[in-house]
């Protein structure tokens, strides 16, 4: 099919805004428990300067993750969460809503069908979207938790930003409201071409499925399935954009030097990667980059379809003048 129906393969109507909110926040959620030590993983090795070597051997997913436990405890895993908490639901509620405006927007006015193109541009926007609304200043503020090295089972290894909130106050104190926007055309672009793919990929798998299997026309795939299409789709964006990734990381970690331009030091951060680290430094984290993406997509386009179908369809329903409900 060239063309897909902003009502979607069911026929329904868009979701409201009401039902994004709770139904992404609550899919946000828990892709971030089950995922955030993934991400922890591969923004250490994102921040690692081993430099080229003879003999030497690039440090691993596996082994960056043994010794962030080792040094600082399992909890060490979970470093710069409560930002993400705090931003996912207005992350995830920004994605969903936007993603559907956008195709209104770009759908045909008579047939209201809208092509792959369509979709492609609206998960564009959306992404954009939620870059700038709220992606960017809370990975600066979670960045910052997880590039720092203490142990919190020591409670004298005293780190320099000791929560969300504390490191999202100092980061505005010494370095003023414009670094949450560090990076901010880098995360917009992510994102962007994250959601791009995503959507596009995720619209026309589910489409297939539902034509390919007639007891599905009008009704919602099954969990597993929903499960397996949202991990394909989240696979495609990592690998596209690994270098942004890993530069912009970079770039939110540390204060931005006087006079000196967005656009120059992503160009100095680069050149310096590739002279004292060669090209796959641009792929730093790339594993666990797509194992906590990956699934971290099929988490929540699973519990987004499962919360906002129960949304949709109250389980008790008004039968008869006695004022009785049944379900």
């Amino acid at each position: 099919m060239s063309a897909r129906s902003v009502q979607g393969a069911n026929g329904k109507k868009p979701a409201s805004p009401a039902i994004n909110l709770i139904a992404g926040g609550g899919a946000g959620m828990m892709e971030a428990l089950a995922c955030h030590p993934l991400d922890t993983i591969k923004v250490r090795m994102q921040l690692s300067r081993r430099a080229r070597l003879p003999g030497a051997k690039p440090r691993g997913f596996r082994t960056t993750g043994m010794e962030i436990v080792r040094r600082e405890t399992a909890l060490g895993l979970y470093k710069g969460l409560g930002a993400v908490l705090g931003g996912i639901v207005p992350k995830m509620a920004i994605r969903f809503t936007s993603y559907e405006y956008y195709k209104q927007l770009l759908a045909d006015q008579e047939t209201r069908e809208i092509s792959r193109k369509g979709i492609f541009v609206a998960g564009l926007a959306a992404g954009v979207t939620e870059a700038v609304a709220v992606v960017n200043p809370m990975e600066v503020v979670k960045i910052r938790l997880q590039a720092q090295h203490h142990s919190l089972a020591d409670p004298l290894d005293a780190p320099k930003y000791r929560s969300a909130p504390h490191a999202l106050f100092t980061v505005i104190r010494e370095e003023g409201i414009g670094a949450l926007y560090r990076g901010v055309s880098l995360t917009a672009l992510r994102q962007g071409t994250n959601q791009a793919a995503n959507f596009t990929a995720y619209t026309e798998l589910k489409a297939f499925l539902q034509t390919s299997q007639p007891e599905y026309m009008g009704k919602e795939l099954p969990s597993y399935q929903t499960t397996v299409i949202g991990l394909i789709s989240g696979a495609m964006g990592p690998f596209s954009n690994a270098p942004i990734d890993t530069i912009k990381t970079r770039l939110q970690r540390t204060p931005a030097e006087p006079g000196q331009s967005a656009l120059s030091r992503i160009l100095a951060i680069a050149r310096d990667m590739f002279k004292q680290e060669g090209a796959r430094a641009f792929y730093k984290g790339i594993t666990p980059r797509v194992m906590r993406v990956a699934p971290g997509q099929a988490v929540t386009f699973t519990v987004y379809e499962f919360l906002k179908e129960k949304l949709e369809k109250p389980s008790w329903v008004y039968v008869g003048p006695g004022g009785k409900y049944q379900e």
